[in-house]
């Protein structure tokens, strides 16, 4: 199962082709929708999240409700195009509109001046366009129907703020569906109320000052088999595979599982998670503290990851930059931006993860239906019961 986005943060739309998903599996652009809205909510977000409201078209792969087996192709609308026709033409076009809203001064901490040298090009807008988070829109479209997939097996997809900036929130180890309510509640996704006061304040004295915040979110994914991933490759550890779908995404800089670098602090002693076993619950752990994966394979507890986000780069206080034309010293061209996208950022990374734990489910219990998939899920778990 693979998918592949195209599109530009300006230009008509973005799209995704997904290959390899099986047939009869219920998807409908509603869930789509669904978790499109919730990554453009969150406080601290620019202005575009009011131009564009997301939906998604599905133009191939689904009919009546359910994939037929064949690659399904999603289109998101940029509602903001008819303001870039000119700008973003795909045909050629005349001189003077060709320099228009040209971009020559890189900006710090974005992808500006690296792309433009490796691909030769003189107008970075070539390269931001691309670069752009907006491109994460249809990343969670595509997660959208992982999630559905995994719910088909009670696999359940949940994430909580854990900081913002210097504040810090309580972690909260609540049962996912409560999980789920509050955070949706929260216009910071954050479970610990204490702290989303903090949060928003910190938001809004960034904001004051031309400045933006990154922080700290996590993703927790509940009742996933034992066995997903592998240890005999190294690109087969679904843990690595995690890991590269999180910090993939615009802006993340690390990731950890489990207690993940706080380990580096404790003896062993206090690191790994005891086996357990009884009658009616088979092997089971004392404690989760491998974010439920060890030697890459998860464990059957739930898999715990949280990925760190920098402070977002486009800044109104403008970072000192270099006219690639003249050479001379500018403050980086600014384009439209958010504060804080963190809790945005969270609803992107729980769709990431989640396509990564579906890959990893299908590679497990391949077949062409959801039917030939669930019997071979439920032959694999009549297995583990009687190890």
């Amino acid at each position: 199962m693979r998918y592949l986005t195209a599109g530009e943060t300006h230009g008509p739309q973005l799209t995704a082709i997904i290959e390899g998903l099986p047939s009869n599996l219920n998807v409908l652009a509603e869930d789509i929708n669904f978790q499109l809205a919730r990554r453009q909510k969150g406080y601290g977000r620019g202005l575009r999240m009011q131009i564009e409201k997301d939906t998604v078209q599905i133009v191939g792969g689904i009919r009546h409700g359910k994939t037929t087996g064949a690659p399904v192709a999603l289109v998101v609308e940029n509602r903001d195009w008819t303001h870039w026709t000119k700008v973003m033409s795909i045909e050629p076009v005349e001189e003077e509109s060709e320099g228009k809203r040209r971009v020559s001064r890189p900006r710090p901490g974005h992808a500006d001046l690296n792309g433009g040298l490796k691909y030769n090009q003189r107008d970075l807008r070539n390269i931001l366009e691309r670069s752009s988070a907006r491109e994460t829109t249809v990343r969670v479209a595509v997660g959208a129907i992982a999630r559905a997939f995994l719910a088909e097996f009670g696999i359940k997809v949940a994430g909580q703020v854990i900081r913002i900036g210097d504040v810090e929130a309580v972690r909260q180890d609540l049962p996912i569906d409560e999980l789920i309510r509050i955070t949706e509640e929260s216009p910071v996704r954050v479970a610990d109320k204490d702290a989303e006061a903090k949060m928003v304040a910190a938001i809004d004295a960034a904001k004051a000052d031309g400045d933006t915040l990154g922080g700290v979110v996590e993703v927790i994914i509940e009742g996933a088999p034992v066995g997903l991933g592998s240890h005999v490759q190294w690109d087969r550890k679904l843990d690595g595979r995690i890991a590269q779908a999180v910090v993939s995404i615009q802006a993340f800089k690390g990731v950890e599982f489990g207690i993940g670098f706080e380990a580096a602090q404790r003896r062993g002693s206090h690191v790994h998670d005891e086996i357990l076993h009884s009658e009616d619950k088979g092997f089971e752990r004392r404690t989760n503290r491998a974010g439920g994966l060890e030697g890459g394979m998860t464990t059957g507890e739930p898999i715990v990851v949280r990925g760190v986000m920098k402070p977002i780069s486009t800044l109104y206080k403008a970072l000192q930059s270099v006219d690639i034309d003249t050479k001379e010293v500018f403050t980086a061209q600014i384009e439209r931006s958010d504060t804080c996208a963190v809790p945005a950022a969270g609803v992107i990374m729980e769709n990431v993860v989640a396509w990564e734990v579906a890959q990893a489910f299908l590679d497990k219990f391949g077949g062409d239906s959801m039917e030939e998939i669930r019997r071979n899920y439920d032959s694999y778990l009549a297995q583990v019961k009687e190890y």
